[in-house]
């Protein structure tokens, strides 16, 4: 009897709360010594298209859910991500995390999404402000959403990098589309099934994979896409990047810049950083036909 061939789970894209294979066709082998592990999509430029079609669709209802509701949706993430810790650990370990390190990523990306849930909606209470002037006027700084943010998530981290990356820019009613590991692919699809399966709504977040060098650029000249959040230690494309989100007025956030492992990426400023201030002026009206007498 011939010996039986393996049949290869094949990683799909995330686009509008859907799997569909990429528009390209393509597709490359993830291998661990030379052993194919999974087929993983190889995302084109109209895969992108699709992408941040479907979270600019997805923004204006997003945004205007409360910021409880929001939070409330997270920490669904959250709970359905606890449920399926055994298939997480289980791709960690086939893309050579020590199991130790497997078991403690986990735990801290479920902590993480609980710790920025909480801060739905405290973000405006905090950084909001009644502003004094020297007219008759009432003067409030509030925080609004930018729109869509596209995400380039860390090489090194399959699930931690990915979640750090996308739950604070959507927890205050941003809506994305990211850019999984080149390298580590695997978490992030499986995270993208945990969203679907909870109470996210269809486009709110979009994931694909494939070659950052080619994707990445996409992103960066794509005029509906308002900011971007930056997870590269690759210094050219980077520079890229913010090369070419210049030329059309894009935020640039370097999340880089802060240690996903460490507590210090557990700050409410991270937030703030995909939020932009209005300002809103209204008259005091005053009522002449009253007095007092004493």
């Amino acid at each position: 009897m011939s010996k039986r061939i393996k049949i290869l789970k094949t990683y799909k894209i995330f686009i509008d709360g859907k799997f569909p294979r990429t528009e390209s066709g393509r597709y490359t082998q993830l291998k661990k010594d030379n052993i194919p592990l999974a087929n993983v999509c190889l995302s084109s430029k109209k895969d992108i298209k699709n992408a941040v079609l479907s979270a600019r669709n997805a923004f204006e209802s997003w945004s205007n859910k409360s910021a409880y509701n929001r939070s409330q949706v997270l920490y669904r993430i959250a709970e359905m991500l606890e449920g399926n810790k055994n298939q997480f650990l289980e791709e960690l370990i086939l893309q050579g995390v020590d199991s130790k390190k497997a078991i403690l990523e986990i735990d801290q990306s479920i902590d993480r999404i609980i710790y920025f849930a909480g801060w739905a909606d405290k973000i405006n209470p905090i950084f909001g402000s009644v502003n004094p002037v020297a007219s008759s006027h009432f003067n409030f700084t509030i925080l609004e959403p930018m729109g869509v943010v596209a995400i380039v998530a860390p090489e090194d981290s399959s699930l931690l990098g990915l979640i750090s990356s996308i739950i604070p820019v959507i927890v205050s009613g941003n809506t994305t589309v990211s850019i999984a590991s080149e390298k580590l692919p695997l978490c992030a699809i499986s995270l993208a099934e945990v969203i679907s399966n909870s109470d996210v709504p269809n486009g709110v977040v979009n994931i694909v994979t494939g070659e950052k060098e080619e994707l990445a650029p996409h992103l960066a000249q794509h005029m509906d896409v308002n900011a971007l959040g930056l997870n590269l230690e690759n210094k050219v494309l980077k520079d890229k990047m913010v090369f070419e989100a210049t030329n059309n007025l894009k935020r640039v956030v370097d999340i880089s810049q802060y240690n996903i492992q460490e507590s210090e990426f557990e700050a409410p400023y991270i937030v703030k950083n995909f939020m932009e201030a209005k300002t809103t002026w209204h008259p005091i009206e005053k009522d002449f036909t009253s007095s007092n007498k004493y």
